[in-house]
């Protein structure tokens, strides 16, 4: 890992997430394979400019799918890893933020 802005790859924006940045302060992210902990951490802090209390890393295992027209062929989702990032009361981040 060469540069702190290739940790982060995207942010992970569902029904849940939603609920979690507005009611625990947590957003989520789709990071690189070899990220660990500390560089999620500092990944967020220098990118986002705010102070991150606790971060959870985990691997979202590949799920297969079946492919609607023929029954036989299945198709595979990709794995990844995801980051859950704590902040601290009274930061957030622009871009989970909806229009004000």
């Amino acid at each position: 890992m060469t540069n702190l802005y290739d940790v982060l790859r995207r942010p992970i924006i569902t029904e849940k997430t939603n609920f979690m940045n507005s009611d625990l302060r947590q957003y989520v992210f789709e990071v690189t394979q070899d990220a660990t902990k500390n560089l999620v951490k500092d990944a967020v802090e220098t990118i986002f400019k705010v102070k991150v209390l606790r971060v959870n890393v985990m691997n979202m295992p590949a799920k297969k799918k079946k492919n609607l027209r023929s029954r036989r062929m299945s198709t595979r989702r990709i794995s990844y890893k995801k980051a859950i990032v704590t902040l601290a009361p009274g930061d957030t981040i622009a871009v989970f933020e909806g229009v004000k």
